[in-house]
């Protein structure tokens, strides 16, 4: 049987880093609090905390004083910060630069909504951390666009600006897009694309790597919106395509008679699982 592993597949840059400035304060500190999980990845979180990385809750975090707290990828709203200046928090910030970009581009924008009377509109998870971050921006309320239900929360007669979740789909951003211009009024609806590409540019080269395989396994944790972004490209070009979080999930009956099997991930899914993967299905 050939097995091969998608090289584009793993880590994306801002995942990357955070983990690589945990490790590193780790290394010398024995310990480091995550506000939140590092990564949406259960088995690379679970690695990090045999290393000393405790994940804490934003509740939590507002009780703490005199320690150092990571900051993931996914940014934080400016008040996560005030607290850190006047409780002695030292923030390791490892807010994604596409994020970080974003963060101070809803912030311009929503500023100039307010004197329009506009509307911020944010495609996005509602209580993602990234969007949870992006919210904390701005002064005016952002209404958030997960699903078609949504769109009755704008107003056709006011005018809109439109930002997107970087790791949303950029059929679904286009489609919303597309949607808001046909419904408005006002004539005014601003969009900008704000997904980001190291992302977006996954779905084509998956969409060639599913179709080259007669069984594909798509590895990533149950608490990402990427994996399930990515996965469903899979599906959608190879219905012999499965979605596991753990080795331990790869079930031996998925590849009888079968000569060529695919692996892929996440931007949040590690290399090493994915090898771990291919380790279990050479078992059988």
């Amino acid at each position: 049987m050939i097995i091969e592993i998608d090289r584009k597949s793993g880590f994306c840059f801002g995942v990357v880093n955070a983990i690589e400035k945990a490790e590193k304060i780790l290394e010398t500190d024995g310990s480091l609090y995550s506000l939140g999980q590092l990564v949406h990845n259960e088995l690379e979180v679970k690695r990090l905390q045999e290393l000393g990385l405790q994940t804490i809750t934003h509740q939590e975090y507002f009780n703490l004083k005199n320690c150092k707290v990571l900051i993931r990828a996914h940014g934080e709203p400016p008040t996560t910060y005030e607290y850190a200046d006047k409780n002695n928090i030292t923030l390791i910030d490892a807010t994604c630069p596409v994020v970080l970009k974003l963060q101070k581009r809803v912030k311009k924008v929503s500023e100039s909504m307010i004197q329009e009377n506009g509307q911020l509109v944010i495609f996005g998870h509602q209580n993602h951390a990234e969007v949870v971050g992006l919210v904390g921006q701005s002064e005016l309320e952002p209404i958030i666009i997960e699903r078609p239900e949504d769109y009755q929360k704008i107003d056709p007669e006011r005018s809109v600006v439109v930002f997107s979740q970087t790791t949303k789909s950029v059929e679904g951003f286009r489609n919303l897009a597309q949607k808001l211009k046909e419904q408005s009024v006002a004539g005014k609806v601003e969009t900008h694309d704000t997904i980001c590409r190291q992302v977006s540019d996954r779905v084509p080269h998956l969409q060639n790597f599913a179709v080259r395989f007669e069984r594909v396994l798509f590895v990533g944790g149950l608490r990402s919106s990427n994996a399930q972004v990515l996965f469903d490209v899979c599906k959608k070009q190879n219905e012999q395509s499965y979605f596991v979080s753990t080795p331990d999930e790869v079930q031996p009956g998925w590849f009888s008679g079968v000569e060529t099997v695919g692996i892929c991930g996440a931007t949040s899914t590690p290399q090493w699982l994915m090898e771990k993967v291919a380790d279990k299905i050479r078992q059988f």
